[in-house]
């Protein structure tokens, strides 16, 4: 069974994950970590921390423009990247990413998947073309890049997989109108990460999600403008960093509920 865990985002960002972060340090040095999402947000930022520890990277996103600027951004900071550009929710697109990334390094040790969509639309005014666009990148995209991960790691025997839900998507907390496809979409990838979490023990594959709630993003300016957000983008970086590392070990199945709603 998942264990789930539930944070302030004030405790998140205390001193005991930053000294957690600093023996961490060269953990990343020469792993080959997928972002999803990375263009922008959450995974930019990811992007920009694993590239100052070391990780060999490789940026996708659907904007062209955006994976240019954040590959700009690594390069000026004297890391390097592969950026690639496709769809999440197209299988094809998945198929040629990672096929690229093997081409290129020959194994995936990391895979974090932050890309997602967000809809506002009340249910009694929803169309299933809206519905269905925010279930494909939200849930079926990570499960695309899950799918096609969990195949390579389990021949390699280790991997670490991140997924990205969100506190929208856990039961009991509060809920905001309009936002129905979203919510359902992030509660089906902490599912899906619960599962993983288990059918990857034998692989020596550990599989987490994180569930924030505000975060300093274009994506909540969209979603719930009327909230705070009480984290930025590099403190969400900062969590994932610690997931991946050798201090999130024993941490297979959480899913880390993170209440930043301001």
């Amino acid at each position: 069974m998942a264990r789930f865990e539930k944070y302030p985002s004030h405790v998140m960002g205390s001193d005991w994950l930053h000294t957690a972060i600093i023996l961490n340090m060269d953990t990343l040095k020469d792993r080959v970590a997928i972002i999803t999402g990375a263009g922008r947000g959450i995974g930019r930022a990811t992007a920009r921390l694993f590239a100052r520890e070391g990780a060999h990277l490789v940026l996708f996103s659907r904007t062209a423009s955006h994976l240019a600027e954040a590959t700009s951004e690594i390069a000026q900071a004297g890391g390097q990247a592969l950026s690639i550009v496709g769809d999440v929710s197209r299988e094809a697109d998945v198929d040629a990413l990672f096929q690229q990334v093997m081409d290129t390094y020959g194994r995936v040790d990391i895979l974090v998947n932050c890309a997602g969509i967000v809809a506002v639309r009340p249910f009694v005014e929803m169309d299933v073309s809206t519905w269905d666009s925010v279930i494909a990148v939200n849930l079926r995209g990570t499960f695309l890049c899950c799918l096609k991960a969990f195949q390579l790691m389990a021949a390699q025997q280790h991997g670490v997989i991140i997924n990205f839900s969100s506190l929208s998507g856990v039961r009991g907390v509060e809920k905001f109108p309009g936002l129905s496809a979203y919510n359902v979409s992030k509660s089906g990838v902490a599912g899906l990460t619960e599962i993983l979490a288990v059918e990857g023990e034998p692989y020596n594959i550990r599989v987490c999600a994180v569930s924030p709630g505000a975060v300093d993003t274009e994506m909540l300016q969209q979603a719930a403008p009327h909230l705070k957000a009480g984290m930025t983008p590099d403190d969400m970086a900062e969590i994932v960093l610690f997931l991946v590392g050798d201090s999130g070990r024993k941490l297979s199945g959480t899913n880390i509920e993170i209440f930043s709603n301001r």
